[in-house]
């Protein structure tokens, strides 16, 4: 009986290393992956090992070497996120999370992590004020504030300021304040959402307190005062400052941005919370993962019966931050100097030194490295125009890209041709971690 052509064969050598491919059940079982298993689930494991089998088909890796592939694949935690050395010189790296939490705030973080008492009296078994001591924090640090509330983000303080205060009646703002904030949002845009009316006062580049004093009447809110935090105006300009609006009869609401809660002496023109409600604002709205350095958040500090009101408006209850940001956000406060406050007050003389001794050390392992110095930022939409005078290792500009694929990844910047990995915003204990990234990119040249 005719039966066809026979089938032809793969060739020996293909034929074998398909049979050579290990099965996934039997990858899983190294210990190594099961151990990881345990730790991250058993679907990243998984997934690490088809990735590593995929690649011992096309011809990648040895067969043999699928469950060393999956292994060094994997991870270091179940979530996405990868940690990155902030060697921009921007201390607050929108991209890059914005503030280091501080070692305190970590440790209260994984405190928080499990059962709490995050809403309980332990003393009477009976419910408590949720928050109460981070709460208590704030008012600490900041005794001009009657009362303080917290919500997830700094927009979010604002819009519900808006809707507490204003719902659908007049927000008294100058035109040279309707700022965007990053992303595309923008001020007038997040405020006009809320139901609120905006009644735009003055110029760009000139409002006096006049202005403000016409616009005020009957469908009146609140007048709001935005700290521009990321930009300048300079030349012929004028603008009212808070203890000027104070006096013209409705509550006056004033963002400051950048989360300072007291005088910083670097950043004279950076405002803060203490200076502001001292100066008349009924409220201070500001972001918790700025100068501040700790966690997102949003703060509101103020007068009491307008606290209240936001406090226990039904929209509070959808923007309330969860116990591992108050517990980041009390640690912050009452702990020791933040990563942030260290490296804004870095000495440069000290930056210098550590960009010598790394450059040094990268030369002798054979990488063309050089110290010099840079100019730093504070970023995060903090102190525009402010320059921080820092150092930096230099290296030629293909480093960039191989430092981000690494483990950690390091993140510097391109200027002048050349990648600068500036040690600003770089903790002195990570000066290791740095040298070993830079020596295993520069594998392979």
């Amino acid at each position: 009986m005719d039966r066809g052509p026979a089938p032809v064969p793969a060739p020996p050598g293909e034929q074998d290393g398909r049979r050579r491919i290990p099965r996934t059940d039997a990858v899983l079982a190294d210990p190594r992956l099961a151990e990881a298993a345990a730790r991250l689930g058993r679907g990243v494991v998984k997934a690490a090992v088809v990735t590593a089998q995929r690649r011992a088909r096309a011809g990648e890796i040895p067969a043999d070497a699928v469950a060393d592939a999956a292994a060094g694949a994997l991870p270091g935690t179940a979530a996405g996120l990868r940690p990155v050395v902030n060697a921009t010189g921007v201390l607050l790296h929108t991209n890059l999370g914005r503030a280091p939490l501080s070692d305190a705030a970590r440790e209260a973080m994984l405190v928080a992590s499990g059962a709490t008492d995050v809403e309980l009296d332990l003393a009477t078994g009976a419910r408590a004020r949720r928050g109460r001591s981070a709460l208590a924090a704030l008012l600490d640090a900041v005794p001009a504030a009657e009362a303080a509330h917290v919500v997830n983000n700094g927009a979010a303080a604002l819009v519900l300021a808006a809707t507490a205060l204003a719902g659908d009646r007049e927000i008294i703002v100058s035109r040279g304040e309707l700022v965007e904030i990053g992303d595309g949002f923008r001020i007038p845009e997040l405020l006009a959402a809320t139901g609120a009316r905006l009644r735009e006062v003055g110029t760009t580049n000139r409002t006096s307190p006049d202005d403000y004093a016409a616009a005020v009447g009957p469908g009146t809110g609140f007048i709001l005062k935005v700290h521009p935090s990321n930009f300048r105006v300079t030349g012929f300009t004028r603008s009212a400052d808070v203890a000027e609006l104070a006096g013209l009869g409705v509550p006056v609401v004033a963002d400051i941005g950048s989360g300072l809660l007291g005088p910083e002496p670097l950043l004279p023109d950076e405002p803060d919370a203490a200076t502001w409600l001292k100066a008349g604002a009924d409220l201070v709205t500001a972001s918790g993962d700025k100068l501040l350095g700790g966690p997102q958040c949003g703060l509101v500090l103020g007068k009491e019966e307008y606290v209240r009101r936001l406090s226990r408006h039904p929209l509070a209850r959808a923007l309330r931050v969860d116990k591992l940001t108050l517990a980041a956000l009390e640690a912050t406060v009452r702990g020791p100097r933040t990563p942030t406050d260290e490296a804004l007050n870095a000495d440069v003389t000290s930056l210098r030194e550590r960009a010598r001794r790394l450059a040094d050390r990268l030369r002798a392992a054979g990488v063309d490295a050089a110290p010099v110095d840079s100019d730093a930022a504070v970023g995060g939409g903090g102190a525009p125009g402010v320059v921080l005078p820092s150092a930096a290792v230099a290296l030629p500009e293909p480093y960039a890209a191989r430092l981000r694929h690494g483990s950690p990844a390091v993140m510097g910047r391109i200027e002048d041709g050349r990648c600068l990995l500036d040690l600003r915003a770089v903790p002195p204990v990570q000066d290791d971690a740095l040298a070993r990234a830079v020596a295993a990119a520069a594998e392979g040249w």
